[in-house]
């Protein structure tokens, strides 16, 4: 007959023999409003420490984050988060990261979160390194790194917002390392005859175009992104609205003012 031994107010510890002799001890911790939980160890004082931390962590909220890590699988997270979150991103920022998302939930979708550690995205991030994109040639480091992020802040989200893990798996993952490449500037002499070549371009709007992207650094997006309502000729500043991170930036300069004003005069 099991032989309870209560200890505390919501410990129970059975200790229990087998055929061959052997005792273990199973302790169980009820609390009114949450699942009962229930682990077996060899020695009474390891079920105490258990019994001990468990209740302290129920008591300050923390221990049933890991019940709903559970309940939740990768592929709820991602659904979850493609409805809630992305829609607040650019249509390019947004579309790109359901991509790199789906990803994911193909490989480990049917994961519970509770099951999805730092040695589960170490396996995804190595094949993303191997496999072949959707180009038919192997990604770049900087490519896997985007896909990374994307999960990052996926896992961010559940875990701050949505309370379902208590930490994300993402932050103990080294992200690939990217290459610098060469960075390569115009002197002088280049950058005269490459504007002079734009600006007998049929195309009226190449010259205006290069200008505002070596004044400002716009990407290519960025500037095809851009409408006259966002541009301020007067004070020599424009609002960017698609940029590369998703979020708002303004660029700042006069040596575009002029060749832009003269385009629109035209």
């Amino acid at each position: 007959m099991p032989l309870w031994v209560h200890g505390g107010t919501m410990a129970n510890f059975e200790k229990r023999e087998s055929q061959d002799g052997k005792t273990s001890y199973r302790v169980k911790i009820r609390l009114k409003g949450y699942p009962p939980q229930t682990a077996t160890f060899q020695r009474l004082t390891d079920a105490k420490k258990w019994a001990a931390a468990t209740e302290s962590a129920i008591r300050e909220g923390r221990h049933f984050k890991t019940a709903e890590a559970k309940k939740h699988t990768l592929a709820d997270l991602i659904d979850r988060y493609n409805k809630d979150v992305l829609p607040g991103k650019t249509s390019k920022l947004g579309s790109n990261q359901k991509a790199q998302l789906e990803w994911f939930k193909t490989e480990i979708g049917a994961y519970t979160l509770a099951d999805i550690s730092p040695a589960v995205i170490v396996q995804c991030r190595d094949k993303l390194l191997t496999e072949m994109g959707y180009r038919g040639k192997v990604r770049s480091p900087a490519s896997v790194v985007r896909y990374m992020v994307a999960l990052s802040h996926a896992f961010t989200i559940a875990v701050n917002d949505w309370q379902w893990l208590e930490d994300s798996p993402m932050r103990k993952v080294k992200k690939p390392k990217e290459s610098r490449g060469r960075v390569r500037f115009l002197d002088d002499e280049e950058r005269f005859r490459f504007l002079a070549a734009c600006k007998e371009s049929s195309n009226p709007w190449l010259y205006p175009c290069v200008i505002l992207a070596l004044s400002t650094g716009m990407r290519q997006g960025e500037l095809m992104g851009l409408k006259w309502t966002d541009v301020n000729l007067k004070d020599g500043y424009l609002i960017l609205h698609e940029t590369k991170n998703g979020e708002r930036r303004r660029a700042l300069g006069r040596s575009w003012v002029g060749a832009v004003t003269r385009t629109r005069q035209d």
